[in-house]
């Protein structure tokens, strides 16, 4: 039995279609027509009934779908038990709190597509690391810095709120606010400086560690927090963001990495993937 042949039969049952099953297998059309007729003709039935739109299996192709699954399968494993495959490289890579979710699995993602030999460990970022995704005032002399994320701060309210229905606020409006407070977060410790310096003060109605608690905790109505202008929050339906007409806060995130390390392949990947991510933001 061919294997190749059965591969191509798979295909064409799991696409319908003969010439989407090319486009699958990156192989010319008359290529899988021609296995499924050798096929065909092994097994002495046909498998596929052609129509105008595509093929529909016969009960002969229902039943040997199963049983071709299962042999390659079997042969894809038997392949890989002898195939020497190089030894995982580790890397190590440090990240701060309060950097996404969402965001920051997609960015993993690619790395890992990008480097298939690589032990990806993560830790706190003060811990030893290859590279780290940090702050950029957190960048040491020793270290080079690969912007990736500029994030706005914004101040996010529970759905009808009084200040909710300002277009933008000020800092008189935030006295007496009750704040969901985050720490650490540098553009949270900006706020409070401005609020200081007008003798606003700062009123703390929570104290947690993540953007996403911060979130939460504003949806349900706790208090306000300053949170940053990410995709996942623009899109929650359950809160108001508002700009603080006389100020303005960001926040620079990237990759760090010693300027003396050995450059790896990790390294290359998490340096162009973040390139790349600063390049759509």
């Amino acid at each position: 039995m061919d294997l190749r042949a059965l591969r191509y039969f798979e295909a064409v049952y799991e696409q319908r279609s003969i010439s989407a099953a090319a486009r699958v297998c990156f192989i010319a059309q008359p290529s899988i027509s021609a296995a499924l007729k050798q096929l065909e003709e092994t097994l002495e039935t046909a498998l596929f009934v052609r129509h105008a739109k595509g093929v529909v299996p016969t009960e002969a192709g229902e039943r040997l779908y199963p049983l071709s699954k299962k042999l390659t399968g079997e042969a894809r494993a038997i392949q890989q038990l002898f195939v020497e495959r190089p030894a995982a490289a580790p890397f190590r890579l440090g990240l701060m709190r309060s950097l996404g979710v969402e965001r920051m699995s997609l960015w993993l993602k690619e790395l890992s597509a990008a480097v298939e030999q690589m032990e990806l460990t993560l830790v706190n970022p003060e811990e030893p690391c290859n590279a780290r995704i940090i702050e950029v005032s957190e960048v040491e002399e020793w270290e080079l810095f690969q912007p990736i994320w500029q994030d706005r701060y914004l101040v996010a309210l529970p759905q009808g709120h009084p200040l909710s229905l300002k277009e933008q606020l000020n800092l008189r409006d935030l006295k007496g606010l009750p704040f969901i407070n985050r720490e650490p977060c540098r553009a949270l410790e900006g706020l409070k400086r401005a609020l200081e310096t007008r003798d606003l003060g700062f009123t703390a109605r929570a104290n947690i560690r993540t953007v996403e608690y911060a979130v939460g905790l504003v949806a349900s109505g706790v208090g306000a927090a300053l949170v940053p202008d990410w995709d996942s929050i623009r899109q929650r339906d359950d809160l108001v963001l508002r700009t603080i007409g006389e100020l303005e806060l960001e926040q620079q995130v990237g990759l760090a990495y010693d300027r003396s390390a050995p450059v790896t392949a990790a390294l290359v990947a998490a340096l162009e993937i973040s390139r790349q991510t600063r390049r759509r933001q």
